[in-house]
């Protein structure tokens, strides 16, 4: 019987069920413990995750920022290398005007020294042919004396009377020089 009464009893009882006083203890230590992560878990949990947020947006701020200072930097590059490429035009521009007055200024110079060096030559020929006359008039003035000594046949030494007659005999040749020259250019 008594057998049966603990049997009754214990089909009596639903399994699924838990007993009562189990039942309070254990919505009791819910809610302990509920309450404790709501205040103090719960609050943590939301700071970190605001402080995870901000420093996430504040990074996609400060990329943004970054690229932005990135992107003025390049355009700043870009400007000043253009500005560069300007002044390395200007001054190519300037080098080759340089170089055309140098060339023409050179050339002027070496044109003076060519009229220079002419002038020279012109003056030494004239001063090389006075001297050639000179010599040449002398020489020829001494042949014509002796030959004339030979024709005549006695020797001619007087030179006064020497001087003159080269001169005479000379002035003739040139005479007739200059009366060729004359007849040749008409």
């Amino acid at each position: 019987m008594n057998a049966l009464v603990i049997r009754a009893a214990e089909e009596a009882e639903n399994p699924l069920l838990p007993p009562i006083p189990e039942l309070v203890i254990g919505l009791i230590a819910f809610l302990i413990v509920f309450l404790f992560l709501g205040k103090k878990l719960l609050p943590n949990l939301n700071r970190v995750l605001d402080e995870r947020r901000a420093a996430i947006e504040g990074g996609m701020e400060k990329a943004k920022a970054a690229q932005d200072e990135a992107q003025q930097a390049l355009e700043d590059y870009r400007a000043q290398l253009a500005d560069a490429r300007h002044e390395a035009a200007r001054l190519r521009q300037e080098a080759q005007e340089q170089g055309v007055a140098l060339i023409a200024e050179m050339r002027a110079e070496g044109q003076r020294q060519r009229e220079e060096i002419i002038a020279a030559g012109h003056a030494q020929i004239e001063a090389d042919r006075q001297v050639a006359a000179a010599t040449l008039r002398q020489d020829v003035g001494q042949l014509a004396m002796d030959l004339a000594g030979r024709i005549v046949g006695e020797s001619v030494t007087d030179s006064a009377v020497q001087g003159r007659t080269i001169d005479r005999f000379l002035d003739a040749l040139e005479s007739k020089a200059a009366e060729q020259k004359t007849e040749a250019g008409r």
